[in-house]
């Protein structure tokens, strides 16, 4: 018998099953990047829109390194949490090392630069646009820029979607400073990992036809919501 073909037949009956472990692991990959995704939006959206309205020296070194930054691999990320959040490092004594929180923490550090780089460029875009006729209506410059995000809301969703994908598809970052722990902080990344190496196929097999199905769906929306600006843009014109 083909054990490719048996293992993709149990992973899909896992699936349809709705396997207790499989639900619950699913369940806590997309809690920890929806909570990060939403840390992450407060902080890299206030970021961008800042960089977007104001002038100081180095501005353009942070814009350089904040775009360098998109690059970040998560295994750096993770590094940097785990130093912070060990009992050596500065906020050890919080406890929360190989803990989801820990995890949520290294997903909002990978994706804030996403938030602020693109944001940044919807306030540009924004400000070049519609700028003069919100500083005539007496707006200040950082409210002009957050204005614009809110009028933005397809072009802030996109990025939004997009840093989810990211994520929720990253295994580095929230392998080390999670642990991989059954029960607590093994997600479908991690999961896919250890079930490959133990050779433990049908699961492992299951966890990335899920995870394919959330990436897949978020490049739709995605798609969806690229589409929907277009079709505002041209209307307003």
């Amino acid at each position: 018998m083909n054990t490719v073909a048996d293992s993709l037949f149990l992973a899909l009956q896992l699936i349809l099953h709705s396997d207790t472990e499989l639900l619950r692991i699913v369940g806590l990959s997309l809690r920890v990047s929806g909570s990060a995704c939403l840390v992450g939006a407060v902080f890299g959206l206030s970021l961008g829109a800042l960089l977007a309205v104001t002038r100081f020296p180095g501005q353009r070194v942070v814009v350089l390194a904040l775009n360098t930054l998109l690059a970040l691999p998560s295994v750096v990320v993770g590094l940097l949490v785990y130093l912070l959040l060990s009992r050596a490092g500065p906020l050890g004594d919080l406890g929360i090392l190989f803990t989801p929180t820990a995890m949520v923490i290294a997903q909002s550090i990978l994706i804030v630069p996403l938030f602020a780089a693109l944001s940044r460029r919807l306030v540009l875009n924004g400000l070049r646009d519609g700028g003069d006729q919100l500083r005539s209506l007496g707006a200040g410059p950082l409210t002009s820029a957050l204005l614009l995000l809110v009028h933005d809301r397809f072009g802030v969703l996109t990025i939004g979607l997009t840093a989810f994908g990211r994520a929720v598809a990253e295994v580095g970052a929230v392998m080390i400073v999670g642990g991989n722990i059954a029960g607590v902080t093994r997600v479908m990344t991690t999961s896919i990992a250890l079930e490959t190496s133990k050779g433990d196929l049908p699961l492992a097999l299951a966890l990335g036809i899920v995870l394919l199905g959330v990436v897949g769906l978020l490049n739709l929306l995605v798609t969806a919501l690229q589409a929907g600006t277009s079709i505002e843009r041209e209307a307003l014109a």
